[in-house]
């Protein structure tokens, strides 16, 4: 018994692989039309692999069930074999322990695999669970042949089953509950109760009930199937909460008066056979397959439906070779796609889909009589036995060949769903969707399937054209355009050039029609077209194409609309202006803000909506450069019409006043137009400009010209002052104006002398040309450079004195007053002379008091052992103390003086001690003269030296601020005073 399932035997490769080699000689092998490669390598493995188990049971196979990876099965009289499948080569063996002549008559395993239900012949039922060896005795199942379980699937654990439906053969449904815990003292029976809650009858009589499926959803809504030979029953109810009553009575109870929904077919066989197919483990089945006398019904679940579960139900009637006196069915197994179909010595396989047989498989004579097949709902396998072999089929890969079902079905969607992973596949089946919804004249949709696929381009095209469908030509070209990849541009070259075509086509035809709806649904999907980001770059490229292919349909809105998407405003705005649309061209201008553009059409648009323009331009503020603009100013300014010279002296203003801008030529500009037009506002200007110039942003020469040009003698004037010009300023102001002469002669005021030349120009203008005298006289009042004797000589001989008495005499009493002015500050000078020299002697004359102990403030030392200095801050320095300590800081030409002088107060000094002698007394008088002679030189040199040494205090003086940037030590010796302190 040792590793029963290690090792496998494949009965029927040879048959598998012969069928397998026929299947692929009839596929299309090479290049077919879509481009795709279908040549397969290697051979497919089969959808349904057979194997047998190496393994010879002790005894004759009487039952066997599996679920979830437990095998169990019956051999002989009283044996019992579990096998954990995760564990084949550790098998269980159990003894029934039986001593009448009971038999096996059915195994029951639950979805879990943990309970085990043995029914015997003799209307007893056995209970066994996975985790123990002992099998008990179900005391109130007695009297009962147990023909079906329903299982819990969502109440059932391993050491309960939670509440479940038994059939029995004379067609009752019992409720029961068996639980594997070890019961009371007074109750040891697994079962833990057994109650009939309904009975099934067939012509009256009743039936056994073949199959029980019991189904739950989250609502707590209770689905319940059962069958007997011919009959399929149908109980749906739901569960009150907080009812009294257990388990499933109240379902049945629910439609005790009416007729439990069934559907009964003619044919009877004496027994029946449900399977259902559920695509995850504990969900509820989707579909079901029940064989019965005349064929097998299959179908969906549909848990919605108010009237019946069965949805989609259909009938596979038995094939000829199945005679029921003869071969009658065994067991059927429902997959995802398939049934199986169990016969005595073989075994069908018949799609779901179409209803054709798609597999046989017939087991040799020497395995014996095939007896049942199982599926396990949790591993998928299926399992067959007979009397001496075991065997289980693998499904690999069952879906593989549905898409080409579909297909047939002309079922596209399903088809396309399992043929996601497989593009040769779908190729094909969007090749056949696009094929059959041409044919039924769905064109929209066909192009949409045509441009998915591979077929050749032309081909395609060629059939919408054929069939004059150029808006499913659209279509396909649409979707084929936005399955390019980018690198693709010539292809997308191609596709939008067409595109854009046909759209023009239809719009023509459109307004040809007068259908504005339509029109306008279609114009909005062609500028949407063009407005496309993802073919943005391929329009920009070939935007020349469109354009004349936009012009070669006359189709102006749109051409402007696609110029505006490319940003080429040039375009837009020519075309606004050829078309007199000025306004609807500075709107364009406006809104985009390109300066370049201003430029270029500013010249245009000046001409015929100035003001507009000049706003536009005001409200670009600074962004504009409006030394770019004075052509287009310039251009019609000159033409005279009044509305765009106004314009363009408010523009010129703005830009002066508003922006400061100081481009000389702005400001020439706006000079002239004042000139030419506005003479008011020129002088105005001109002081506003500023006065110096430095300040000033025009031209002053080509100002000075302008305004003569044109007579503006006063802004001559002054150009002239800013110029400083003031001779030729007051030249001119005379011409004008006196005092604007006169305002012009006192500006150079650091000069006195042409301030008084040019006010004698003032004063001979005044006499010799206005002739009056009196206006003269006040000229002196106004210029005090100016005096009676200065204007004299331009008065004629004739004048009488008595014009200019009074200025004379007062002309004379300015002398007299000056003179007594000087007198005065002569005397001021001698008393201050002499208070000086006073001073001086008094200061000879002071002295101050030291005391014995004081000491020298650089030395320390006693001050009174040598000669000292005495300062008035009270600071006290030998001789030569203060010597050194102020000669570094004397500059070097003092320095050098110092040294002469201390060599010539040296050579006095010797010169006394060689004379230091008697003498004569007649010779007293000349050496008492010699030796005054040398004291006072040699005092002089003493005096000179204190002048430069003891000036002032070393400590208190400027040399003690002038030396506050010098290091106290000299860098030369720092290294060495450094060191001397380590």
């Amino acid at each position: 018994m040792a590793s029963i399932l290690d090792d496998y035997e494949d009965s029927q490769i040879t048959r598998q692989s012969a069928q397998q080699r026929s299947r692929l000689s009839g596929a299309n092998i090479g290049i077919t039309h879509s481009g795709f490669v279908n040549v397969r390598l290697e051979e497919e493995k089969p959808i349904f692999n057979k194997q047998r188990i190496d393994f010879t049971p002790p005894e004759k196979i009487n039952h066997l069930a599996v679920c979830n990876n437990q095998l169990c099965m019956s051999l002989g009289k009283d044996t019992l074999l579990r096998i954990d499948l995760a564990k084949p080569d550790q098998p269980n063996q159990i003894e029934l322990g039986r001593k009448d002549d009971s038999k096996v008559y059915r195994l029951f395993l639950d979805p879990t695999g943990s309970h085990l239900l043995i029914s015997l012949s003799t209307s007893e039922c056995l209970y066994l669970n996975r985790n123990t060896q002992k099998v008990r005795s179900l005391s109130r199942w007695r009297g009962h042949l147990i023909e079906s379980v329903g299982w819990n699937k969502l109440l059932g654990n391993e050491t309960s089953t939670g509440p479940i439906l038994v059939g029995t053969s004379q067609g009752i449904i019992f409720e029961a509950e068996i639980s594997a815990n070890e019961g009371s003292l007074f109750n040891t029976n697994p079962d833990q109760y057994f109650r009939q809650v309904h009975s099934l009858e067939e012509d009256g009589r009743p039936a056994p009930v073949c199959c029980l499926e019991v189904e739950r959803n989250l609502e707590n809504k209770y689905f319940i199937i059962a069958t007997t030979r011919k009959r399929l029953f149908q109980f749906v109810g739901k569960v009150a909460d907080g009812s009294e009553q257990q388990g499933f009575s109240s379902i049945f109870n629910q439609n005790q008066d009416l007729l439990p929904s069934f559907q009964e077919f003619p044919v009877d066989m004496g027994y029946s056979e449900i399977t259902f197919y559920t695509s995850k483990l504990r969900n509820s089945p989707k579909a079901f397959a029940w064989m019965m006398g005349n064929g097998v019904l299959y179908g969906q679940l549909d848990y919605v439906r108010p009237d019946s579960l069965l949805s989609d139900v259909q009938v596979w009637e038995y094939s000829p070779d199945i005679d029921l006196s003869v071969k009658k069915p065994i067991s059927i197994v429902l997959t995802q796609f398939h049934f199986l179909l169990l016969l005595n010595d073989r075994v069908k396989a018949i799609c779901t889909l179409n209803g054709q047989e798609v597999y046989e498989d017939v087991f040799p004579d020497k395995f014996g009589t095939l007896m049942k097949m199982i599926k396990d709902p949790v591993g998928g396998l299926v399992w067959i036995y007979t009397e001496r072999a075991v065997f289980r089929y693998h499904i690999q890969r069952e879906a593989r060949d549905v898409w080409q079902m579909y297909m047939s079905m002309n079922k596209f969607d399903l088809a396309k769903e399992y043929c996601r992973d497989r593009p040769e596949c779908m190729d094909m089946v969007l090749d056949k969707e696009a094929e059959h919804c041409f044919q039924n004249k769905r064109y929209l949709e066909s192009a949409k399937c045509y441009a998915l696929t591979q077929n050749y381009f032309e081909e395609i095209a060629l059939k919408f054209i054929e069939a004059k469908q150029e808006e499913a030509l659209k279509v396909f070209l649409l979707k084929k355009l936005n399955n390019l990849k980018p690198s693709e541009r010539t292809q997308i070259t191609l596709l939008v050039t067409w595109l854009t075509e046909l759209y023009l086509n239809r719009l023509g035809q459109l307004e040809s029609d007068g259908n504005s709806i339509i029109f306008q649904e279609t114009r909005d999907e062609f500028r949407q077209f063009l407005n496309s980001s993802k073919h943005k770059e391929c329009l920009f490229n070939n935007r020349s194409t469109i354009y004349d292919l936009l012009a070669s349909h006359g189709n102006v809105d749109d051409m402007v609309y696609f110029s505006v998407v490319m940003q080429d405003y040039e375009r837009v705005i020519s075309h606004y202006c050829q078309h007199d649309d000025y306004s609807a061209a500075l709107e364009v201008l406006s809104k985009h803000c390109d300066q370049k553009l201003f430029y270029k059409f500013s010249p245009v648009l000046m001409q015929h909506i100035p003001k507009k323009v000049v706003d536009a331009w005001i409200q670009m503020g600074k962004r504009l450069d409006p030394k770019k603009l004075i052509p287009a100013l310039m251009n019609y300014s000159q033409m005279g019409s009044s509305q765009q010279i106004n314009e363009t002296v408010r523009y010129m203003e703005f830009c002066v006043y508003e922006l400061s801008v100081t481009e000389e030529a702005i400001h020439n500009y706006l000079l002239s137009l004042y000139a030419k037009y506005k003479p008011d506002s020129l002088l105005m200007y001109l002081e506003q400009a500023g006065t110096h110039a430095t300040q000033i942003h025009y031209d002053l020469k080509y100002a000075l010209r302008l305004c003569a040009e044109h007579g503006y003698l006063r802004a001559c004037v002054l150009v002239y002052r800013i110029m400083e010009l003031y001779e030729e300023a007051v030249d001119l102001a005379l011409q004008v104006d006196v005092d604007l002469a006169k305002s012009c002669a006192d500006l150079p005021e650091d000069d006195e002398e042409l301030r008084k030349k040019l006010w004698l120009k003032i004063a001979r203008h005044v006499v010799q040309e206005e002739k009056d005298v009196k206006k003269a006289m006040n000229c002196l009042s106004s210029c005090n450079l100016l005096k009676i004797e200065d204007i004299l000589p331009f008065f004629p001989d004739f004048v009488t004195i008595d014009h200019f008495k009074e200025a004379i005499c007062n002309s004379l009493e300015e002398y007299n007053q000056h003179i007594e002015e000087l007198k005065q500050e002569m005397e001021e000078a001698t008393e201050s002379a002499k208070r000086i020299r006073e001073d001086i002697q008094e200061m000879r004359n002071k002295y101050g008091v030291v005391d014995s102990q004081e000491k020298c403030a650089a030395c320390d030392f006693p001050l009174l052992n040598r000669p000292f200095y005495l300062f008035l801050c009270g600071h006290m320095f030998h001789y030569d103390c203060l010597f050194q300590e102020v000669t570094p800081h004397l500059p070097t030409y003092k320095q050098t003086r110092l040294e002469d002088l201390q060599k010539k107060l040296a050579a006095t000094t010797q010169s006394s001690k060689s004379r230091h002698r008697p003498v004569p007394k007649d010779e007293g008088d000349t050496a008492s003269l010699g030796k005054g002679n040398a004291g006072t030189s040699r005092e002089q040199i003493k005096s000179d030296i204190d002048d430069i040494i003891a000036s002032e205090c070393v400590y208190c003086g400027e040399l003690m601020i002038k030396s506050i940037d010098k290091p106290f030590i000299d860098p030369q010796k720092f290294e060495e005073e450094k060191s001397s302190w380590l």
